[in-house]
């Protein structure tokens, strides 16, 4: 799987993952309805191409048992039955309080990334 455009070929770190998967799971099914194993595949296509599908049930169930995704069962030609997940109301607004947040923490690390050390508290000595 090759990496989106723009996005630096390094391997995750599991627990920076694991704070942004659940916005980045309610940031997928937003934009549509989908069953895990398409969600993890659709993670993938975004850039988390290491993603294990393991990673991503745990999840989808925290969120649909706080009320944030909501679910169906849908018959499957293939075998059995898929869960469909999607949005619920809850869902939305989580989504919009975890963007929020997020982009007040990289505005932050923006800010710390860019400063410029002075004096003592870079480690100069002062002779």
């Amino acid at each position: 799987m090759t990496q989106p455009p723009n996005t630096p070929s390094v391997p995750q770190d599991a627990q920076s993952l694991r704070g942004v998967l659940p916005m980045l799971i309610l940031s997928q099914l937003r934009l549509a309805e989908s069953y895990g194993y398409e969600l993890v595949v659709r993670l993938q296509n975004i850039g988390l191409s290491d993603l294990a599908t393991g990673t991503v049930y745990p999840v989808l169930s925290r969120l649909e048992q706080d009320g944030s995704l909501t679910s169906r069962l849908v018959a499957s030609t293939a075998g059995p039955a898929r869960k469909y997940y999607s949005l619920s109301e809850a869902g939305q607004s989580a989504l919009v309080l975890a963007t929020a947040r997020w982009h007040s923490l990289t505005a932050i690390v923006q800010t710390g990334l860019g400063a410029t050390p002075t004096g003592a508290s870079a480690g100069e000595d002062k002779k």
